[in-house]
């Protein structure tokens, strides 16, 4: 018996060994050689020590880009997650409509990232569409990508982007609660706002873990549709650290770029592990 379980175990890995040297070739290997990078200097190679990092810190562009990235996650995944989960229920309940409903929020899903760009420039330029339309009411036109709006203009265009996705892993955690609870929930009177709270939410704990584990992966990946909308210097409001790493690489200043994005990779998995654990607290 212990021979056929070594040998099941053997076998499990074989398989795994293919994924093992792809993830090692593409991911491990190159990280690990940022991490070295990161302690040494741009040029030299020589070892530095701390100093590449004490640069980050200090540098008043890091500063502005780290400070963007925080405030546009901090606002971007509450509205998302808040939203997209009024959405879920509100289709759950009406299941003859989710269908064609869910085909609508997944749309953004597919357009492809040009013809994004295309609509923010029609829409947004000093002379698109929105700008027309505040002068029709006697407002002033404006370059809303190069004004205080450009920050609230990314943010609404990951909202549109992520909803549907988000609303699909709703309804997915929504689907596996079984009826039979609400029905016994309703037998004993529970009124709306406490089958809510005290059925709905805690099975949905783990769908909310992953959505925003996702969401929060996601809201790095907006920067595809600001840079080729704005270039490598947007206004300062969206200004992102992914617009930094961005100019640090065409600059060749690896020893920057490699600190930060030691310092970046640390902070994603960190808070990723709090909110593991957080919800581990929460589940027992």
């Amino acid at each position: 018996m212990e021979h056929c379980k070594k040998g099941k175990s053997l076998t499990e890995f074989l398989f795994l060994v293919p994924s093992l040297i792809g993830v090692s070739i593409f991911v491990l290997i190159p990280f690990i050689d940022v991490v070295r990078r990161s302690f040494c200097g741009a040029m030299s190679g020589e070892f530095v020590g701390l100093q590449n990092y004490v640069t980050v810190f200090t540098n008043k562009a890091f500063q502005l880009a780290a400070g963007n990235t925080l405030r546009f996650v901090g606002i971007c995944m509450p509205l998302l997650i808040g939203l997209s989960l009024l959405v879920a229920l509100i289709l759950y309940h009406q299941a003859e409509r989710a269908a064609l409903f869910k085909t609508t929020f997944l749309i953004p899903l597919a357009i492809p990232v040009a013809s994004v760009v295309l609509l923010w420039r029609v829409v947004f330029h000093s002379k698109g569409l929105l700008s027309a339309l505040v002068v029709r009411f006697g407002g002033q036109a404006i370059d809303w990508m190069n004004s205080g709006w450009a920050f609230w203009v990314l943010v609404a265009s990951y909202l549109w982007k992520n909803l549907g996705y988000d609303i699909v892993l709703w309804l997915a955690g929504l689907s596996s609660i079984s009826p039979s609870i609400y029905e016994a929930a309703a037998v004993d009177g529970a009124n709306t706002w406490k089958v809510f709270t005290r059925i709905t939410m805690p099975n949905l704990l783990p769908s909310l873990y992953t959505i925003t584990v996702l969401s929060f992966l996601n809201s790095f990946k907006v920067f595809r549709e600001a840079y080729l909308v704005a270039g490598d210097y947007p206004h300062s409001s969206m200004y992102l650290l992914q617009h930094l790493f961005n100019n640090w690489f065409r600059d060749l200043q690896m020893d920057k770029l490699s600190a930060a994005a030691v310092l970046t990779a640390l902070i994603i998995m960190g808070l990723i592990l709090l909110l593991r654990r957080a919800w581990e607290e929460k589940c027992e």
